[in-house]
């Protein structure tokens, strides 16, 4: 597989900067990229799908169709051979995580939409806070400061760009539940006003608590368990093929969002911070609640009344986004058990 070089042609964006490479696979992108020298070779995708090298190289390549990066000509963006690699990469990361969260239930079912009504019932059933044991729980009862704020660097390589990887579904979609998801997307980007969109108010949390709010700051950072829950959700939106697990994606998120957030508030609070450190998840906390019933009748319902071949594909975005999420809470939570950072190096102090 190689990369090859391109001559520039349109001026440069004014993205973030380019990340430092991890591998070979992500050094040969990076390297053509930046557009100078020779073109670099990189051997074939990386046993490790999920490592370091694979998902720095897959998190750019999509980042193209997004904000692009400093310096790199937009025109990269449809570049044929960056398409190839970016190719490779899917073909590899989809096919492990097939094999690591199988569908067959649900191509089984006798009926596969009770199957998918399932799920979504599994979905919404909360611990209690004092027995939960994921990131939001631990925040809860015992997080620290510095601990909160390592997850929000985490999580800025997504909310930083919230609702865009699941804009891409909508002009896949048809009749009510394009509709339904329309109407949840309005939400996210502020109902209208800039000031609301979500991706602001978290970046305003961020400044708050003295981290830096710039748009992939903290890209180099964030390690690979993180890049992968965006590279899974960029890889479904930008798939027509790959809809139903985007929307099966989109609904893990909104329906298990709500108590999480609320827990969130109140470790904010907890932990001495001012009030309008939490409005981002105060916010989420009462909007994700009404975004759940929008999902599950108004877009899921209607979907597959209109393509039920499409049910096993919404229960394997939702078991994909699942199994994600779960190996970065336990990367977070094994650190933080060590008194270690979960991020590749430690944040700066606060400014």
């Amino acid at each position: 597989m190689t990369v090859t070089e391109h001559s520039p042609g349109a001026a440069p964006t004014a993205g973030p900067a380019l990340p430092q490479p991890r591998g070979p696979l992500s050094a040969a992108v990076l390297d053509a990229l930046r557009g100078g020298g020779e073109p670099v070779a990189s051997d074939a995708v990386p046993d490790d799908v999920y490592g370091e090298d694979a998902q720095l190289a897959l998190y750019c390549l999509y980042e193209l169709h997004y904000r692009g990066f400093a310096g790199v000509d937009p025109e990269r963006e449809w570049d044929p051979a960056l398409l190839a690699v970016r190719r490779d990469l899917e073909r590899a990361f989809l096919a492990q995580l097939r094999r690591d969260v199988g569908v067959d239930d649900v191509r089984e079912a006798d009926d596969v939409r009770a199957a998918v009504d399932a799920e979504m019932a599994a979905l919404m059933v909360e611990p209690t806070d004092a027995d939960g044991t994921g990131v939001s729980h631990h925040l809860l009862r015992e997080g620290e400061p510095w601990q909160f704020r390592e997850y929000l660097a985490h999580r800025s390589i997504y909310h930083l760009k919230e609702a865009d990887p699941q804009a891409w579904v909508i002009p896949r979609l048809h009749g009510p539940a394009k509709a339904a998801l329309v109407t949840v997307e309005h939400d996210e980007y502020g109902s209208g006003d800039p000031e609301r969109v979500h991706a602001r108010l978290f970046a305003a949390m961020m400044h708050a608590v003295g981290l830096d709010d710039g748009y992939g700051a903290y890209l180099d950072l964030a390690p690979a368990e993180t890049l992968a829950e965006v590279t899974l959700m960029s890889m479904f939106g930008l798939h027509r093929a790959l809809r139903g697990a985007l929307v099966g994606q989109f609904a893990t998120v909104e329906l298990t969002s709500s108590p999480g957030s609320d827990r969130l508030v109140k470790a904010i609070a907890r932990m001495g911070f001012d009030a309008e450190v939490g409005e981002f998840y105060a916010e989420h906390v009462e909007a994700d609640a009404v975004h759940e019933q929008l999902v599950r009748r108004g877009v899921i319902r209607p979907l597959l009344a209109a393509e039920p071949e499409l049910a096993a594909d919404v229960v394997f975005g939702v078991r994909a986004s699942s199994f994600l999420a779960e190996r970065l809470e336990r990367r977070v939570l094994g650190a933080w058990g060590e008194r270690a950072t979960s991020l590749r190096r430690p944040l700066p102090p606060p400014d």
